[in-house]
């Protein structure tokens, strides 16, 4: 019988069950639930903010991040191409208009070369996505959003716990956004968090997260939101995994070296940069891209996998080659072929914190049985 081996599973054997349990025991498992300020203060003291507003999951804080900045309708924000669609879908849904820019062909994350060309006089806000292991280079985009008088969102989902020279991940836009889905550092299943150091900033982020109820009349509303709540029972879950961060940083560096050791004879891959000046990777996932030579596909690359009872994931699809989009009018005539590639030449293998050291042999010799 073939072994098989998810590409990611959780470790939940801290206080999780100790904090579920109180919260079934004191019957508090709604928003209302006391966790939920509790989670939020741990995640914001993490990331040196001043406020953390819980959402429901990651998509949704993105959401409430973009509307939350009050951005001059039909303007322009600028993003990387490689991401999850929820990023462009946060813009798209607040009536703004994404910009897409190509990826660094090493690190995958924005190319903040291409950035300045970016910017034009409908530019509004730069959206800044922390990519699988390793930081943007925050310093010049920094640079350019003060000096164009530019909003920064930071989506920093992948990226709990990283830092860039030393500064948490997580601590640098004007909004900030984690998810805590299974497959992120910190999981509450599904959730997600916006964080914020201005007050008001942060108030708005609260009445959009509560579906915009006014504190003196409850049910009069001046702006529809939706209800982006997260329950008790989920603050709980994630209370128990801050407390365990710097442990799963570990054991995530740690797949991520013995990966490095184990796969850098096959000459067909790149692997991910373990490093730069401002950040050593966090290895979130551990990415491989085939070269131009190899006779196949990502595509066909996992099926064999999979053949061989390993799971994986593709990379991200660029967001200008998404079809909603281009329907939608954005991104014509976007040429991104660093993203291009990597999004038809690049997946990643099993790298969740419960993974062992024989089911990464196990993944090891199924991706040297490729070539």
């Amino acid at each position: 019988m073939k072994r098989s081996v998810p590409v990611n599973e959780p470790l939940l054997d801290g206080n999780e069950q100790r904090y579920i349990s109180e919260c079934i025991e004191t019957g508090w498992i709604s928003s209302e639930g006391p966790f939920v300020e509790r989670f939020e203060q741990a995640m914001a003291a993490r990331l040196t903010r001043r406020h953390g507003i819980a959402i429901c999951n990651g998509s949704a804080a993105l959401e409430v991040a973009v509307r939350a900045l009050q951005l001059e309708p039909a303007s322009e924000v600028i993003m990387p191409t490689f991401t999850i669609i929820s990023c462009a879908g946060a813009i798209v849904r607040a009536g703004l208009v994404p910009v897409a820019v190509d990826c660094d062909p090493l690190t995958w994350n924005m190319d903040v070369s291409q950035l300045a060309a970016a910017i034009g006089p409908r530019t509004s806000a730069i959206m800044v996505v922390h990519i699988y292991g390793l930081p943007c280079d925050l310093d010049p985009i920094l640079r350019l959003a003060k000096d164009h008088g530019l909003r920064v969102i930071e989506d920093a989902a992948e990226m709990i716990g990283q830092t860039y020279r030393d500064r948490p991940c997580g601590s640098f836009g004007d909004v900030s956004v984690l998810s805590f889905y299974p497959n992120k550092l910190v999981t509450t299943g599904e959730g997600g968090m916006v964080l914020a150091d201005d007050d008001m900033l942060a108030e708005r982020c609260r009445s959009l997260r509560n579906l915009c109820f006014k504190p003196e009349r409850r049910f009069v509303h001046d702006e529809l939101s939706s209800n982006y709540r997260m329950g008790n029972l989920q603050a709980a879950l994630g209370l128990a995994q801050v407390e365990r961060l710097d442990t799963f940083i570990e054991r995530k560096r740690a797949i991520g070296r013995r990966y490095q050791e184990l796969l850098s004879d096959l000459p067909s891959l790149q692997l991910p940069v373990a490093r730069t000046d401002f950040a050593e990777s966090i290895y979130w996932v551990f990415g491989v891209v085939l070269d131009d030579a190899t006779p196949f596909n990502a595509v066909e690359a996992q099926k064999r996998l999979a053949e061989r009872g390993i799971g994986t994931r593709p990379f991200f699809w660029p967001m200008h080659e998404q079809p909603v989009l281009l329907e939608m009018g954005f991104f014509a005539g976007t040429k991104c072929p660093h993203a291009e590639r990597i999004a038809r030449r690049g997946f990643y293998v099993p790298s969740g914190l419960a993974l062992t050291e024989e089911q990464q042999e196990l993944v090891s010799a199924a991706m040297h049985g490729l070539f």
